[in-house]
């Protein structure tokens, strides 16, 4: 059985800041995309926070090719829906990234089923 010292947290407070911002950002996101279409179809995947809560990278995926400049366009309302539902003394200013997995997951995908008509 691991033992774990005292100043290790189970949960730590990135952590918990980060499922914050990932529910307050995607809440925000579904009221956006009625006036903003490009953002119809984003999922955000998850979001990295440093460490000094100074940054947040908001990690996404979508449909549309348009997207990341509408969250750039949009990262003024986007940080001000953080800042007014969220408890924090300070909150992260935002950064967005297409997310690499889902593009090596498709990339991955897209091998395998070559793979597999070669086999056949």
């Amino acid at each position: 059985m691991a033992h774990s010292s005292g100043s290790q947290r189970p949960y730590p407070r990135t952590a918990r800041v980060n499922q914050i911002l990932r529910e307050v950002i995607s809440e925000e996101l579904v009221r956006i995309s009625d006036v903003d279409e490009r953002l119809g179809f984003l999922t955000v995947t998850g979001v990295n926070t440093s460490p000094d809560m100074a940054q947040a990278m908001v990690y996404f995926h979508a449909l549309s090719d348009g997207a990341k400049a509408a969250l750039e366009e949009r990262r003024g309302q986007i940080q001000g829906a953080v800042n007014a539902q969220t408890r924090l003394k300070r909150t992260p200013k935002l950064s967005f990234m297409a997310d690499p997995a889902v593009a090596s997951g498709a990339a991955v995908e897209e091998l395998l089923r070559r793979q597999h008509h070669v086999d056949e």
